[in-house]
């Protein structure tokens, strides 16, 4: 069984350790090992949302659900990230800043019970490109919330700081959209 506390103090001990991003990638690894059970644990995906389990100034864990059909805008953490699924897909596109501005540098697809480690300074944008929500467990190597990092508008790439209500109101309006489809056409 997974457990929700457990998991955080496994993450948090991993924070003592000489490399304590590999350390809670393990961690997190382990967990996604048994999917079924973190769902389970967590609940059953049905709006998309970050849904806070840990929030301090050292570590930061975050249920992130998206949206079948969200994606959202490039983004920094501005600290090291573990992103481990237990549900759905995650397609991102990974970025570098350029003379010119944001260029792509490649991208990766994540699945069902996979983890990624990405580094402080990754920058990417993220779809669910799957008629189903895509559930996630994101362990921050520090405040997301709180710390200072950019964002990238969607459209034209032109960087500002970013802000936690505009990413809120991204899955608040991909949750209404996807309400919308459900309902066809005669919740139009």
């Amino acid at each position: 069984m997974f457990d929700v506390d457990r998991f955080v103090a496994d993450c948090r001990d991993a924070l003592a350790t000489e490399r304590p991003e590999a350390a809670v990638r393990e961690v997190v690894t382990r967990a996604m090992n048994r999917p079924a059970m973190v769902e389970t644990a967590l609940g059953r995906p049905h709006q998309g949302g970050l849904f806070t389990l840990r929030h301090s100034p050292e570590l930061t864990i975050v249920n992130v659900v998206w949206t079948p059909g969200m994606a959202i805008y490039p983004h920094e953490h501005g600290m090291w990230t573990v992103i481990g699924l237990y549900g759905g897909r995650e397609d991102n596109t990974f970025y570098r800043r350029g003379p010119h501005g944001l260029e792509v540098a490649g991208g990766r697809r994540l699945e069902g019970a996979e983890t990624a480690l990405l580094g402080a300074q990754i920058i990417h944008a993220v779809t669910n490109p799957l008629r189903a929500f895509t559930g996630a467990i994101h362990v921050y190597g520090g405040d997301f919330f709180g710390a200072p990092r950019s964002e990238w508008t969607p459209d034209t790439l032109v960087e500002r700081p970013f802000d936690l209500e505009r990413a809120r109101r991204a899955y608040a309006e991909a949750n209404a959209r996807w309400e919308r489809e459900r309902a066809g056409p005669q919740g139009r």
